[in-house]
């Protein structure tokens, strides 16, 4: 049993782009399933897909490295909430990765989204992780 779901996709992408491989394959679920949505519209996976089965289903998940350099998209993921801590934020308060160059996923009331949209929809939550 996983008592962290999101912290073990996050790390299944780190070792995925630590060991270079080109697709990364884990279990499914909503808040996975919409986390990988964002890092597809921000451009750090270079596509993904959603398989469904008889059970939970899976995502596979393409990693986007540079081509000439191979230098992966994500160089730093960075679990923040985790069940023994939970870190939730106002709107006011909401955390800037890089000065703007990363992104923070905050789990709002709104869905999940990213520091930039709940600035500008002007709510708060929990902050899942850091992406640069």
């Amino acid at each position: 049993m996983n008592t962290d779901p999101i912290a073990d996709y996050l790390t299944r992408l780190r070792n995925g782009v630590m060991a270079k491989h080109r697709v990364v394959e884990m279990p499914a679920s909503n808040v996975k399933k919409a986390i990988t949505k964002i890092l597809f519209e921000k451009g750090y996976i270079l596509n993904y897909k959603f398989e469904d089965d008889e059970k939970q289903g899976t995502i596979k998940i393409a990693l986007k490295y540079h081509p000439a350099t191979k230098m992966p998209a994500m160089t730093r993921i960075e679990r923040v909430s985790r069940p023994g801590l939970r870190r939730y934020v106002h709107a006011e308060g909401l955390p800037r990765v890089l000065n703007g160059l990363g992104i923070a996923i905050i789990s709002t009331s709104s869905g999940i989204m990213t520091d930039k949209e709940a600035r500008r929809l002007n709510v708060g939550g929990e902050v899942l992780c850091y992406i640069s």
